[in-house]
Protein backbone atom coordinates (compact mmCIF):
# COMPACT_ATOMS: atom_id res chain seq x y z
CA UNK A 1 0.00 0.00 0.00
CA UNK A 2 1.32 3.61 -1.02
CA UNK A 3 1.39 5.09 2.12
CA UNK A 4 0.50 8.60 0.58
CA UNK A 5 -2.92 7.12 -1.81
CA UNK A 6 -4.96 6.82 1.25
CA UNK A 7 -7.16 10.11 1.89
CA UNK A 8 -8.60 8.44 5.55
CA UNK A 9 -8.23 6.56 8.02
CA UNK A 10 -11.02 4.26 7.11
CA UNK A 11 -9.54 4.31 3.47
CA UNK A 12 -6.61 3.29 4.72
CA UNK A 13 -7.40 0.03 7.21
CA UNK A 14 -10.03 -0.99 3.75
CA UNK A 15 -6.59 -0.71 1.35
CA UNK A 16 -5.10 -3.03 4.29
CA UNK A 17 -7.43 -5.47 4.78
CA UNK A 18 -9.42 -4.85 1.66
CA UNK A 19 -9.98 -8.42 -0.09
CA UNK A 20 -11.60 -12.09 2.06
CA UNK A 21 -8.34 -13.37 1.82
CA UNK A 22 -6.39 -11.27 4.17
CA UNK A 23 -8.69 -11.26 6.80
CA UNK A 24 -9.01 -15.30 6.54
CA UNK A 25 -5.80 -15.47 7.03
CA UNK A 26 -5.54 -13.25 9.64
CA UNK A 27 -7.79 -15.39 11.53
CA UNK A 28 -5.50 -17.71 10.87
CA UNK A 29 -2.15 -16.30 12.42
CA UNK A 30 -4.35 -14.71 15.24
CA UNK A 31 -4.75 -18.82 16.23
CA UNK A 32 -0.88 -18.73 16.62
CA UNK A 33 2.40 -19.01 14.29
CA UNK A 34 1.87 -20.87 10.74
CA UNK A 35 3.52 -22.84 8.21
CA UNK A 36 2.27 -22.33 4.56
CA UNK A 37 0.82 -25.50 4.70
CA UNK A 38 -1.23 -24.72 7.69
CA UNK A 39 -2.23 -21.29 6.57
CA UNK A 40 -3.35 -22.91 3.04
CA UNK A 41 -5.14 -25.74 4.65
CA UNK A 42 -7.06 -23.27 7.21
CA UNK A 43 -8.14 -21.15 4.20
CA UNK A 44 -10.37 -23.25 2.16
CA UNK A 45 -10.36 -21.89 -1.34
CA UNK A 46 -7.15 -20.45 -1.36
CA UNK A 47 -4.81 -20.95 -4.76
CA UNK A 48 -1.12 -21.40 -3.46
CA UNK A 49 -0.45 -17.72 -6.22
CA UNK A 50 -2.62 -15.83 -4.07
CA UNK A 51 -1.73 -17.07 -0.93
CA UNK A 52 1.62 -15.87 -1.94
CA UNK A 53 1.06 -12.87 -3.18
CA UNK A 54 -1.22 -12.06 0.20
CA UNK A 55 1.06 -12.75 2.51
CA UNK A 56 3.69 -10.71 0.70
CA UNK A 57 1.78 -7.98 0.50
CA UNK A 58 1.19 -8.46 4.49
CA UNK A 59 4.45 -8.57 5.43
CA UNK A 60 5.31 -5.43 3.24
CA UNK A 61 2.76 -3.82 5.07
CA UNK A 62 4.33 -5.14 8.68
CA UNK A 63 0.91 -7.30 9.75
CA UNK A 64 3.39 -10.64 9.25
CA UNK A 65 6.37 -11.62 10.05
CA UNK A 66 8.35 -13.92 7.59
CA UNK A 67 10.63 -15.96 9.56
CA UNK A 68 13.25 -18.23 7.60
CA UNK A 69 15.16 -20.84 9.02
CA UNK A 70 18.54 -22.13 7.99
CA UNK A 71 17.76 -25.78 6.92
CA UNK A 72 17.49 -28.26 4.67
CA UNK A 73 14.69 -27.98 3.40
CA UNK A 74 13.71 -24.88 3.92
CA UNK A 75 11.13 -23.89 7.11
CA UNK A 76 9.43 -20.56 6.73
CA UNK A 77 6.90 -19.58 9.29
CA UNK A 78 4.56 -16.76 9.51
CA UNK A 79 3.22 -15.20 12.54
CA UNK A 80 1.63 -11.25 13.02
CA UNK A 81 2.95 -8.45 14.24
CA UNK A 82 2.65 -6.06 16.75
CA UNK A 83 0.72 -3.85 14.46
CA UNK A 84 -1.03 -6.91 13.03
CA UNK A 85 -2.26 -8.19 16.60
CA UNK A 86 -3.97 -4.91 16.87
CA UNK A 87 -6.14 -5.48 14.65
CA UNK A 88 -7.97 -8.26 17.09
CA UNK A 89 -11.13 -5.34 18.07
CA UNK A 90 -11.55 -5.27 14.28
CA UNK A 91 -11.99 -8.95 13.56
CA UNK A 92 -13.74 -9.05 16.83
CA UNK A 93 -16.28 -6.21 15.61
CA UNK A 94 -16.41 -8.49 12.45
CA UNK A 95 -17.34 -11.35 14.06
CA UNK A 96 -19.94 -10.29 16.28
CA UNK A 97 -21.64 -7.95 13.59
CA UNK A 98 -21.89 -11.29 11.54
CA UNK A 99 -22.89 -13.31 14.38
CA UNK A 100 -26.10 -11.09 14.89
CA UNK A 101 -26.80 -10.15 11.09
CA UNK A 102 -26.67 -14.31 10.32
CA UNK A 103 -29.17 -14.54 13.54
CA UNK A 104 -31.33 -11.84 12.17
CA UNK A 105 -31.87 -13.08 8.73
CA UNK A 106 -32.11 -16.94 9.90
CA UNK A 107 -28.67 -17.83 7.96
CA UNK A 108 -27.44 -21.15 9.19
CA UNK A 109 -24.13 -21.91 8.10
CA UNK A 110 -23.40 -25.54 7.04
CA UNK A 111 -19.36 -26.96 7.09
CA UNK A 112 -16.77 -26.35 9.50
CA UNK A 113 -17.71 -24.21 12.53
CA UNK A 114 -15.08 -21.46 13.77
CA UNK A 115 -16.09 -19.27 16.85
CA UNK A 116 -14.49 -16.07 16.09
CA UNK A 117 -10.63 -15.97 15.95
CA UNK A 118 -8.53 -16.81 18.34
CA UNK A 119 -6.66 -14.30 20.37
CA UNK A 120 -3.35 -13.37 21.10
CA UNK A 121 -3.14 -12.37 24.92
CA UNK A 122 -2.22 -8.82 25.32
CA UNK A 123 1.70 -8.59 25.74
CA UNK A 124 2.31 -12.26 24.73
CA UNK A 125 4.91 -12.57 22.07
CA UNK A 126 3.93 -13.87 18.96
Amino acid sequence: MSREQASCPVETTLSLLGNKWKVLILRELFIGTKRFGELSRGVPGISQKMLTQQLRQMEEDNLVHRKVFAEVPPRVEYSLTEIGRSLSPILDAMHKWGTKYRMLNGIKVAGKKREGHARVPRGAAA
